[in-house]
């Protein structure tokens, strides 16, 4: 990275990450890692996935959020803790506490996908709904935490978060030994930068780069000017990295050992998630993927050796899913939209139904329109979803209807 933030060194070291390591045995899982030979194929390095979205609670976050709650003295356990989260580090926190028996408060966005609502009641926190964002359920979280003494548990911004995040980094050495890059989301930077720290003490040589979304993305903005600062409004379907500004402790690790931050579109989100449920058989929530969405738009950057991508999580809500299914679909080309006019007349819809099944288009949806002033007094103007093989498929199709006489309208 071309940005060096002039700050002292890290507040976290690396023996933080491997006494976190030690704390989290037999609590947090050693998650797989999974080679992938369509994205190893795609930037000609050998590509593997460390699938946190296998891990307790389904992502990365109980492992900072046990290190956190383990480390309290006796009477601030006794007061209670409190959280703030769209969803991942809300299960992190419950369940940790409830392993370490202590009282959990979880506020989460309005928004926040149901599942892991029910998911974080489930472990045992009691859950409150405030604000549209992270950021301003982690001010109600914080408020909450000074008017009732509990301990409020920050999801990025704590030493001992980072270097319970860390333990990531560690296990991918130890799994990878030959890795040349590892590619990790970044929301407010606490895994980021505890990865770092971890790696980079280690293997210095061996390149860690963050992704964000770039409808969130606060990190390219702050490092620009050497300290945090807030975007407006940040937009993204990848809930779980979208934060208006980044942790001042994780910033300070990132801006001085991650080697670049790169972004991603929201096209990308829904193919990388896609990609991951056809090709990996892996359930990946947008937040999760947004590595190999970052492999899938430039795979030309990661062509020097294994690369490993971070599947920080897998809670997705199944509407949610469904939708970026289907966007998924429509980016690859997947997905063809055609309006065209026929003669208003018997046999007509056959006619050109019979056109696409001979290159083997499926039609999803068919409506007609026959009122509309533009429209001849025998026509009908046919709007056609279809579903097809991929570009190449989407251009045979329109060479068919070409063909046969059919006229697509733009």
């Amino acid at each position: 990275m071309n940005y060096r933030v002039p700050v002292p060194v890290p507040q976290v070291i690396l023996d933080d990450v491997r006494g976190a390591q030690k704390m989290l045995s037999g609590v947090s899982r050693v998650t797989p890692m999974e080679g992938s030979r369509h994205l190893s194929a795609l930037t000609g390095s050998p590509v593997h996935f460390k699938c946190e979205n296998l891990q307790r609670t389904g992502s990365f976050k109980l492992r900072g959020a046990y290190v956190r709650i383990a480390g309290l003295r006796p009477e601030q356990r006794a007061a209670g803790v409190v959280a703030a989260s769209a969803g991942n580090h809300a299960q992190g926190v419950a369940l940790a506490s409830a392993l370490l028996g202590v009282r959990s408060t979880v506020f989460m966005p309005v928004g926040a996908p149901l599942p892991k609502v029910a998911a974080t009641q489930e472990y045992g926190a009691e859950v409150r709904l405030h604000g549209q964002v992270v950021d301003e359920t982690l001010a109600a979280a914080q408020e909450y935490a000074d008017r009732t003494g509990a301990v409020f548990i920050h999801p990025f911004d704590h030493r001992d978060i980072i270097a319970g995040q860390g333990t990531v980094g560690l296990e991918v050495l130890e799994q990878c030994p030959e890795v040349r890059t590892i590619l990790v989301g970044i929301g407010g930077g606490g895994l980021a930068a505890g990865v770092a720290v971890a790696v980079k003490a280690v293997r210095p040589d061996v390149k860690v780069i963050g992704v964000q979304a770039a409808g969130a993305a606060a990190y390219p903005p702050s490092l620009r000017v050497g300290h945090p600062v807030s975007i407006e409004n940040p937009n993204t379907m990848a809930d779980g990295i979208k934060v208006g500004r980044p942790g001042d402790v994780p910033f300070a690790i990132i801006g001085e050992l991650l080697d670049d931050v790169r972004t991603v579109s929201e096209d990308a989100l829904s193919s990388a998630l896609l990609l991951c449920l056809e090709r990996a058989k892996l359930v990946v929530e947008p937040a999760g993927c947004s590595t190999v969405a970052a492999l899938l738009s430039e795979p030309e950057l990661y062509g020097n050796g294994p690369v490993v991508a971070v599947l920080s999580g897998g809670n997705v809500d199944p509407l949610l899913l469904q939708r970026i299914l289907r966007h998924g679909m429509a980016a690859a080309g997947r997905y063809l939209s055609l309006r065209l006019r026929v003669a208003d007349r018997p046999g007509a819809l056959a006619g050109l139904l019979a056109v696409l099944s001979t290159v083997d288009a499926n039609v999803l949806d068919v409506s007609h329109v026959r009122t509309d002033p533009r429209l001849g007094l025998t026509e009908v103007e046919v709007e056609l979803q279809l579903e097809t093989k991929g570009p190449e498929h989407c251009a045979e199709v329109a060479r068919s209807l070409h063909a046969a006489g059919y006229r697509v309208m733009d």
